[in-house]
């Protein structure tokens, strides 16, 4: 995959994950955005040290990111940061968190990088190319029922009508799909790498921010599963729904989700 953007984007990658390491190392300082929405130093630093790398080669480039960079999502070069996906997880010293870089062009994901730094795990993913976790070729799971497979789900920062919805979902997938399970990570674009390795079936949440899914929806796709809003329209760069699964099962799971999408979501 000899792709420059995708060198960047592990340089990237690689810089943010140094920061947030450090942090859930020696300890953070946090500041509520919202209820159970924490921002930490540590987001701050990590985004600052993910764009100085990007702009270090492509200085006009735009930035999309979750703190400080608002970039223009009609540009013809886009970058889509998230300097620590998993916050809440990172917060409370759970290691299950990432550092998310994506370059799309003219509106199309080109490249894309997840790093998980405790595990030090690289999933990376350039179009056309393919989905590598370590260097190492991933393929989404074959499964054909919803009864042979655990379903990811996600919540939003929303405390009202997306988790009643979400909730009801899930209900729905237990008491008549009868799923393997459920699992809640708390970490999107982990989250949509467990879909790509064949570990999770598919992946569900009602409200996503494109940092959220940028990265992570291509190293789907170039796994060879599939990935809409839970309407099953193509994503969007803006906040969406999200549903990724192994691409077999992604009909049902449309039938299980659409009936439950918020009204006004």
């Amino acid at each position: 995959m000899d792709k420059p953007e995708l060198s960047v984007a592990e340089e990237a990658a690689r810089a943010g994950g140094a920061v947030v390491s450090r942090y859930f190392r020696d300890g953070i300082a946090m500041r509520d955005k919202a209820v159970a929405n924490l921002v930490s130093d540590a987001d701050v630093e990590a985004e600052r040290a993910v764009v100085e790398v990007i702009r270090r080669t492509y200085p006009h480039h735009e930035i999309l990111g979750e703190e400080s960079h608002q970039g223009d999502t009609g540009a013809e070069h886009l970058w889509v940061v998230d300097p620590l996906d998993g916050t809440n997880n990172f917060a409370h010293k759970i290691p299950q968190f990432a550092v998310s870089v994506a370059y799309y062009h003219k509106g199309v994901p080109q490249c894309g990088v997840v790093y998980h730094p405790i595990r030090d795990d690289w999933h990376t993913a350039v179009r056309g190319h393919g989905a590598y976790l370590n260097g190492e070729r991933v393929r989404v799971g074959t499964e054909t029922r919803l009864g042979d497979v655990l379903v990811g789900v996600g919540f939003y920062y929303d405390r009202g009508a997306i988790m009643d919805a979400t909730l009801a979902a899930v209900g729905d997938l237990k008491r008549h799909h009868h799923i393997h399970g459920i699992r809640r990570f708390g970490a999107a674009t982990l989250d949509l790498c467990m879909v790509a390795l064949g570990q999770l079936g598919a992946y569900f949440e009602f409200e996503l921010s494109p940092w959220d899914f940028a990265a992570g929806r291509l190293f789907v796709e170039e796994a060879g599963g599939r990935v809409t809003d839970c309407r099953g329209e193509p994503l969007p760069l803006a906040k969406s729904s999200v549903l990724a699964s192994n691409g077999i099962l992604h009909d049902v799971m449309l039938d299980v989700v659409r009936p439950h999408f918020p009204a006004g979501a």
